[in-house]
């Protein structure tokens, strides 16, 4: 029996299909103690991670391992003084010792806020500061180190820091650290309803939210790894994230180890379709999730034979159905689309036992109950547009989906309000139950893989001498699914040009951490504006 079923009831239908899965879980549960120590006690030698990168380095770890590299780990947390309820930033890329921290700060009771290494030091110094945070591990790649250093230093804070396999001056060498560390370790008590992780997610109004969830998330992942990203006890799975976005979550870690299937790591920074599919190959990875964009690339550059793939997935952002009508030619695998949210875990997919439907979003999670509602509140009919919203089973919260936004109540009450969860996303259903994306009720724009909030990059145009007014918005792409563009309004003097758009993408680019560049430039003399002066996006993205 698998670990998973300690935690869960599933119900299926007469042709074998999952109808329903309900959670059953102590007041105490810990991904740490309850999942990562309980397997490596009954199964020591278990796989657990299959690391390697660019470099040609490999490790494979087992859940002794983790379990042994975890608490040594969080010895060091402890003996600098973090403990339950800190925060701790985690800047690590694809390095492996982000599954030693992570289950480490779960077995501290510590909070972790996992972040990728693109941000830009405006964007380390908006996290810092409004996490409160505690301490950072980072990678010593990429500039981190220097950033994270520049961005305390205009803060005037300090922090505790640790790098990661480098000796960096002002930070400690975390993998220093625990060579000396004890491997021994008690366990700490900590609640279900404890908040275990905070991810920063864009928003259209503002500036990123801080989006918190508490230690029974990992268990609504069973859902999303078994039964969409099928993957297996004792298979390899390998979803394409850095460990800076929640799809990390979704497919590095929680439910992958539940159901017993060891997660493959490829450490690289350049993406190459034909390395992807190498590392597939060389290490047999049984299934495959990575946003449309890797799809979009290996479809274009060709598809190597994948004899040890058994399921394939995707989700993110929107996927051309020519783009999989491709892939299942050349594979014979489906291409399995999914939904989600930072704040919840998977909504709809199309699940094992159903025929996989191109386009399509496909069905309802067993695990929640979901409905399309209209401006009224009431359910549509079929065909018609309504936004993806929650309706929980019993009043209150519900287990997967986020318990706070950070520092804001007010926020938070107004994508639950009614008692219902409000997605801001916008589907129809047809006939058969299948849904279908129409787009968002707000302006966030999906590119890359990535979720951008138009206010972030809009902050930094109006910085430009000619911006007198600017406008962000996502316009169709066929290799990001979704490109950044900025509709400007020049101020006095200016003319619009070609030289006049390089300077503007080359001013904000260099300010904007790269997911965020800006790739089309258009300048209008007004904007399309209601009667209480908003610029109506909508209008400019239908121009488009």
């Amino acid at each position: 029996m698998s670990i998973y079923q300690q935690y869960c009831n599933e119900i299926f239908n007469e042709n074998g299909n999952l109808q329903k899965l309900t959670l059953d879980y102590p007041d105490d549960f810990n991904f740490g103690y309850d999942v990562v120590d309980k397997i490596a006690e009954e199964a020591p030698d278990k796989k657990a991670l299959v690391w390697c990168n660019a470099e040609g380095e490999e490790h494979i770890f087992t859940f002794s391992d983790i379990r042994k590299y975890s608490n040594r780990m969080a010895n060091v947390f402890r003996s600098a003084g973090i403990g339950h309820g800190d925060r701790v930033m985690l800047i690590l890329k694809r390095h492996y010792e982000y599954w030693f921290a992570a289950v480490a700060l779960h077995k501290l009771g510590a909070v972790m806020i996992p972040a990728t290494h693109m941000l830009t030091v405006s964007d380390l110094i908006y996290r810092l500061k409004t996490a409160r945070v505690n301490a950072v591990v980072c990678t010593s790649q990429n500039d981190v180190p220097e950033k994270l250093t520049e961005a305390l230093r205009q803060l005037n804070a300090a922090v505790k820091l640790w790098c990661v396999q480098a000796d960096v001056p002002g930070f400690e060498n975390i993998t220093s650290a625990m060579e000396n560390a004890k491997e021994d370790w008690n366990r700490v008590l900590t609640r279900a309803t404890d908040p275990m992780m905070l991810y920063f997610t864009s928003g259209t109004t503002g500036y990123p939210k801080g989006v918190i969830h508490e230690h029974s998330y990992p268990l609504a992942h069973i859902v999303t790894a078994k039964y969409w990203q099928q993957a297996e006890d004792d298979g390899l799975h390998f979803t394409v994230a850095e460990t800076g976005w929640a799809k990390a979550s979704w497919g590095k870690l929680y439910g992958q180890w539940l159901v017993g299937s060891a997660v493959m790591v490829y450490d690289f920074d350049n993406f190459d379709p034909k390395q992807l599919t190498h590392i597939i190959n060389r290490y047999g990875v049984t299934s495959f999730c990575a946003p449309p964009t890797v799809y979009r690339y290996l479809v274009r550059k060709g598809i190597p034979d994948m004899p040890t793939l058994r399921h394939a997935s995707t989700a993110g952002e929107m996927l051309a159905p020519e783009v999989s009508r491709k892939f299942t030619e050349r594979t014979g695998l489906e291409l399995c689309e999914g939904y989600g949210q930072t704040e919840t875990t998977l909504l709809l997919a199309n699940f094992k036992g159903m025929k996989a439907t191109e386009g399509s979003m496909g069905t309802p999670s067993p695990f929640y109950n979901i409905e399309l509602r209209g401006k009224n509140g009431k359910p549509v009919a079929v065909g018609e547009i309504g936004e993806i919203v929650i309706i929980p089973e019993k009043e209150g919260k519900q287990t997967g989906v986020f318990t706070a936004y950070l520092d804001n109540e007010e926020q938070y009450s107004h994508v639950w309000r009614g008692g219902i969860y409000h997605t801001g996303d916008a589907a129809y259903k047809d006939k058969n139950g299948r849904y279908w994306f129409h787009g968002r009720f707000d302006d966030i724009i999906k590119t890359g893989g990535f979720r951008i909030g138009p206010y972030e990059v809009e902050n930094i145009l109006m910085e430009h001498p000619a911006v007198v007014e600017c406008s962000v918005i996502g316009v169709p792409d066929p290799l990001r699914g979704q490109a950044i563009k900025a509709v400007v309004v020049l101020g006095h003097g200016y003319a619009a040009s070609k030289e006049l758009e390089l300077e503007i993408k080359e001013f904000c680019n260099q300010k904007l951490a790269e997911y965020k560049w800006i790739r089309i430039v258009e300048f209008v003399k007004e904007m399309p504006k209601t009667i209480s002066g908003k610029i109506q996006k909508n209008v400019q993205r239908n121009q488009n």
